[in-house]
């Protein structure tokens, strides 16, 4: 039977039984230990708590009497929380106290783990430790398969303690008491339990497999919930169960302890979007069974539950520019205030779209952060309301003069392509296949009508008189779309000095079949603008009208230049200057050739696809921790090269689209700016640990983007090395 009818014996302690009614109230609990002078005590957690509560409540002097000889108390039936066992550890520090696991299958205890201050506090849950001496814990796959160290897998005890079956349900016994595969004719019970093992040997805990719910077609673990509920500061205990008052299974979160919705805008920093339960019910009395375990189906309905629909209107002019602001960035249908920003669609480079706009319109400068800590309209106008006004620093067009200055991103471009002395390293051919009959005349005014609207097209560069670059703005420039036997050679050299720096070209194959071709240099161009000269022509050569341009590139290199004079700058360039201080790591990768003296582009590259399964455990990774994919993705690029290298410290140059204004949104030229991302993948961090410090490294960077990375190097100071 049960082990607590019998260990004290071996000690020749003596048992004590609480008179009946004294088990549920912690005052005369607490009468007993002292009367009793108990030194041994077994508590359910929920129980536990409430004899904590009873503790808090006398003094300390009052509180040593009633715990006088208490060395140690075992928690068990449930869960204990890391937050009970410090409160725990705070109103008794001298008793021990002993998180233990186990099925009545397998005489009730089969883990124990003594509870651990200094470890526990970075715990998210307690472990269930170690079996008891005489059991063996198996954490196996489906497939039987024992999994390793921090995989999830269906905890499996065997041993002494297991019993032989369930009387009079043969099918029921068949089906969870199964044959050993690791001791021959020995019998192991299959819990039904998730767990997994930790480094230190302990084992953790994870839920029921049968508590699984899908939600929205996601599979969640309520009892995941329920452990971010309880580490938030406040709450003392939370359930989560599944409800489907409304007709569809939801999430109902029920907490004791701290407000509601303060609850869920924390937990929303925490978990993914998926994970946040509908309703938030606060209770401060627990239903329980005659056990004394949580009564789940006795838990009240939340207030309104029933008929409520998934999507929830602006309620206020705040919310409704807001969800406009949202539909233009995502551009994937209305937004109730509740919908999720990631899960809309959205991704880093439409959140600094999206905050371009809030600027525009709001008159405040929301941080990028922000939008993944509050990524509802909700959560969003609450940011507004308590945000400083900063007036939105339109770029205007600037004064007419013969040259203008060129802007950090086109002077390194310059520079480069003299250092390269009429090579092809930074033109951007793009090529279109046009099927059908082809208008040549309308394709020539396309691109004329393109050549007109965009200054880019129409802007040469040279050395001014104080030696810097400068670029020349022409009313007209000369072009025609040359005729091209094939596209090999139709890349070739420009000349920085000779406007256009654009260039096109038509491959005949059939009168219904042609190439379009298409190069224009770096200089005066990017990704963005491809696509958007791309649109474009498609928009003239249809016959549509295109909205005039506000603002030209020349005009955002003249912002620039009075950006750098302001207090944004500088604190953008103190960021990266202490970021990147110190000694720079130079990455040393294993070759089977010797580094060039001088950098060569000679390679290649593998492209490969990554499966359906992959993907989605990608995807996945990123919404369990409130990341983007290409957090993810770099978080495993800059740990491959930490192995490959052996260095634990690695900097990633990525680029971005360096277009925080809406104004610079349809403006043809080089945006593009290259973040310096310095990550840390030293030995012995967790995958998910490291995921969080590249997460906050790359938002940091966003909120900087501004600061010229040519800048940067030459502030910096750094090595020049011509084989890099």
């Amino acid at each position: 039977s049960v082990w607590q009818l019998f260990w004290w014996t071996l000690s020749g302690a003596s048992a004590y039984l609480l008179p009946s009614g004294w088990e549920k109230d912690p005052a005369l609990m607490a009468e007993a230990f002292t009367q009793e002078r108990v030194t041994t005590a077994h508590f359910i957690p929920a129980m536990l708590n409430s004899f904590l509560d009873q503790l808090e409540m006398e003094t300390p002097e009052r509180r040593d009497g009633l715990t006088t000889g208490l060395k140690r108390v075992f928690a068990g039936g449930e869960l204990l929380t890391p937050q009970a066992a410090a409160r725990f550890a705070d109103l008794l520090p001298e008793t021990s106290l002993i998180h233990g696991y186990g099925p009545t299958e397998a005489t009730v205890d089969a883990a124990f783990y003594v509870c651990d201050r200094e470890k526990d506090s970075e715990r998210l849950r307690l472990p269930i430790g170690k079996p008891v001496p005489g059991a063996r814990l198996y954490i196996l796959n489906p497939q039987m398969a024992v999994q390793p160290v921090g995989v999830i897998g269906e905890l499996y005890i065997a041993g002494n303690g297991v019993a032989r079956g369930y009387l009079n349900r043969p099918e029921l016994t068949t089906e969870r008491f199964l044959s050993d595969p690791f001791y021959p004719g020995e019998r192991m019970y299959k819990t039904g339990d998730l767990a997994r093992w930790l480094p230190d040997g302990q084992v953790e805990f994870l839920g029921r497999l049968d508590d699984q719910v899908k939600i929205r077609g996601y599979r969640i673990e309520p009892g995941e919930i329920e452990s971010a509920l309880r580490n938030l500061e406040g709450v003392q205990e939370a359930a989560v169960i599944t409800r489907a008052d409304s007709g569809e299974a939801e999430l109902c979160a029920y907490i004791q302890g701290r407000d509601k919705n303060d609850v869920r805008a924390q937990l929303a920093l925490v978990l993914p979007s998926y994970m946040i339960p509908a309703h938030f019910v606060q209770i401060d009395t627990w239903p329980i069974t005659p056990s004394g375990k949580l009564d789940r189906k006795a838990l009240p309905a939340p207030d309104g539950a029933a008929g409520q629909e998934s999507y929830k209107a602006p309620r206020n002019l705040t919310e409704m520019k807001l969800a406009q602001l949202w539909e233009d960035v995502l551009k994937n249908g209305p937004v109730g205030i509740t919908d999720d920003f990631f899960d809309r669609g959205g991704h880093s480079l439409k959140a600094t779209a999206l905050i371009s706009r809030i600027a525009k319109a709001f008159g405040v400068q929301v941080p990028l952060k922000d939008i993944f800590a509050q990524p509802t309209i909700e959560g969003l106008a609450s940011v507004i309301r308590e945000l400083e006004e900063s007036p939105y620093a339109a770029i205007e067009p600037a004064e007419k003069r013969d040259t203008y200055p060129v802007s950090s991103a086109q002077k390194r471009m310059y520079v480069l392509q003299q250092l390269e002395d009429g090579g092809v390293g930074y033109n951007m051919p793009a090529v279109l296949e046009l099927e059908g009959k082809l208008d040549r005349k309308r394709m020539e005014t396309a691109f004329q009508a393109l050549i007109s609207r965009h200054e880019s097209l129409r802007t040469s560069f040279e050395t001014g008189n104080g030696g810097e670059p400068v670029q020349r703005i022409h009313h007209e420039v000369p072009f025609t779309v040359t005729e091209e036997n094939s596209a090999d050679a139709f890349v070739r050299p420009f000349d920085l000095s000779q406007a256009p720096l654009f260039r096109a070209g038509l491959v005949e194959e059939t009168n219904e079949r042609h190439v379009l071709l298409v190069d224009m240099h770096h200089i005066i161009s990017d990704g963005v603008s491809v696509n958007t000269l791309i649109r474009e022509f498609g928009e003239l050569y249809a016959g549509r009208k295109l909205e005039p341009l506000r603002i030209q590139y020349k005009d955002y290199a003249v912002w620039q230049q009075e950006f750098k004079k302001g207090d944004t700058y500088e604190k953008q360039e103190s960021y990266w200057l202490k970021q990147l201080g110190g000694e720079m790591p130079v990455l040393e990768l294993p070759a089977d050739e010797p580094r060039p003296a001088v950098r060569s582009f000679a390679g290649d590259k593998i492209s490969f696809t990554l499966d359906q399964e992959v993907t989605s455990g990608l995807n996945r990774l990123a919404r369990e921790n409130g990341s983007t994919l290409y957090m993810v993705l770099l978080a495993a690029y800059s740990a491959l090269l930490s192995r490959l290298s052996g260095q634990e410290e690695i900097v990633v140059g990525s680029p971005i689209a360096g277009r925080p204004h809406e104004d610079l949104e349809p403006v043809l030229g080089m945006f593009v700016n290259t973040l310096a991302l310095r990550t840390r993948p030293e030995g012995g961090k967790g995958f998910t640990d490291y995921l969080q410090e590249v997460r906050q490294t790359a938002l940091e960077a966003y909120e900087h983007q501004d600061y010229p990375f040519e800048e940067l190097v030459e502030k910096l100071d750094v090595y020049r090395d011509t084989s890099r």
